[in-house]
């Protein structure tokens, strides 16, 4: 007739009273309060076994150190990978790139696994989007879970490291994402300020957003762009640097521009693994899948 938690509660609410009934002849105030205090607790204690809790990721949308920005990139590693690089370096800079297993290419081609080591040699921050770009929130766990196993593999073979944090394609979670993100022991990120290069902003236009949010007087900013984008290599990239600088802002990666550690950026590091045949993604989810 009742389930287990129901049952549960049941049994803890009277032994609370029996416990509360056998002491309350006492005459004493105090023996009262210490048997009523005593019951309260095992209801509390009974409650918090019985209900699980489940422990979900913290999803973060805005940087937390004031004037600081953070330049991120999704969707890669593409071809203009490097040149972000070098653009970010010669100016002092530091980028965060969200990379996919299975989207706009293999991330165990050549051409992918050269970008990915010259960014991570020079400081650049490694996190994941995921497998195959997919729309989280419309897999069950064990799709959602291939989602980050592959994606985590992937980068522990290229470079040795697996992120601590991820960004859900089109900035989508649920629930379960959360959950299955804080199993991986991965933060959520999303963005406060978005480029719209991916929904066929120009660069004009993307230049303009990222004015507003500076005249807005924005705190900081936690960037989106796509590296698959040349505009947003070429053109909006040189301009965001200028911009944030002149106006004061600290080009800094996502983890500390939340006020991580450099050495954070990473739950594990591990000797990278040597290209073998299991260095391919025939077998997995195709893109969008």
């Amino acid at each position: 007739m009742f389930d287990e938690a129901t049952l549960g509660m049941i049994s803890a609410v009277m032994g609370a009273f029996f416990f509360f009934n056998l002491l309350s002849g006492s005459s004493r105030t105090g023996s009262k309060a210490s048997a009523f205090l005593y019951a309260s607790c095992m209801v509390m204690t009974a409650s918090a076994a019985i209900i699980p809790r489940r422990q979900m990721a913290n999803v973060m949308t805005a940087c937390t150190v004031p004037k600081t920005a953070a330049l991120t990139f999704d969707d890669g590693p593409f071809s203009w990978h490097n040149q972000i690089v070098d653009t970010l370096d010669a100016a002092g800079a530091k980028g965060t790139f969200f990379i996919n297993g299975n989207n706009y290419g293999c991330i165990y081609s050549n051409d992918s696994v050269n970008r990915m080591q010259y960014s991570y040699s020079r400081g650049h921050q490694i996190a994941s989007h995921t497998w195959d770009h997919a729309h989280l929130p419309t897999l069950d766990e064990t799709r959602m879970e291939q989602q980050f196993n592959l994606s985590d593999v992937a980068f522990s073979k290229i470079l040795g490291v697996v992120p601590t944090f991820m960004r859900p394609p089109y900035g989508e979670y649920n629930d379960l994402v959360q959950k299955v993100a804080a199993d991986h022991n991965q933060n959520v990120i999303i963005w406060d300020v978005d480029s719209e290069d991916s929904m066929g902003a120009t660069a004009e236009q993307s230049e303009q957003t990222y004015t507003n949010a500076v005249e807005r007087g924005a705190a900081s900013i936690l960037t989106l762009n796509h590296e698959t984008h040349e505009s947003t290599a070429v053109e909006v990239l040189p301009f965001m640097i200028k911009l944030f600088k002149d106006k004061g802002y600290k080009l800094v990666t996502v983890a500390e521009c939340l006020g991580y550690k450099p050495q954070d950026m990473y739950q594990r590091r591990t000797k990278p693994g040597v290209r073998d045949d299991s260095w391919t993604c025939v077998g997995t989810p195709l893109p969008g899948q």
